[in-house]
């Protein structure tokens, strides 16, 4: 069964139509909350190599426990529901609970922030072309995504790097 919402916006001069099926409320509730006045969206979906780096620069080195502890300290931060309407996470985070136990995605809602996930899988070369890239993560997408929901995400983040070389790719 399939539901049309139909969304105004002050800003928008006409209604729109999104096909959102079963979670049509969810859906309306998340781009609501997201799009809360005065806030924004906390990227913190570093690769685990990108957090070592940050670990790094303060004498700290990358295990599991101190980007647990590195991604404690950001989302139990005095006020950050205040600020910040959601969260984008790397998947270790998703899965990962602070350092006195208690679930990330359930500090992140306690906190009115809903939390996202990154479901794309980084940048491998193009087989056959100059210097162009492929973006992992479309194979396994409709599971993980069924997975990162039950988890507690409620919004996906996917991001490549288009390249367009001089000339053709070498086909």
């Amino acid at each position: 069964l399939s539901f049309i919402v139909r969304c105004h916006a002050a800003a928008v001069p006409s209604a729109f139509t999104i096909r959102a099926g079963s979670y049509a409320d969810e859906l309306v509730k998340t781009a609501k909350t997201i799009a809360s006045p005065g806030r924004g969206i906390l990227a913190m979906d570093e690769s685990n190599a990108t957090c070592g780096k940050r670990l790094d620069s303060i004498g700290l080195e990358n295990t599991e426990a101190n980007r647990q502890a590195y991604r404690t300290l950001l989302v139990t931060a005095p006020g950050l529901g205040k600020y910040i309407s959601g969260a984008i996470l790397f998947e270790e985070t998703l899965y990962q609970s602070t350092t006195d136990g208690r679930k990330m995605v359930d500090v992140l809602v306690e906190q009115n922030i809903v939390p996202g996930i990154k479901v794309d899988k980084g940048l491998v070369p193009l087989v056959g072309s100059h210097d162009e890239s492929w973006c992992q993560g479309l194979d396994g997408l409709a599971s993980r995504s069924a997975a990162y929901y039950q988890q507690g995400a409620r919004f996906a983040k996917w991001r490549t790097v288009v390249s367009i070389p001089n000339g053709p790719s070498a086909w």
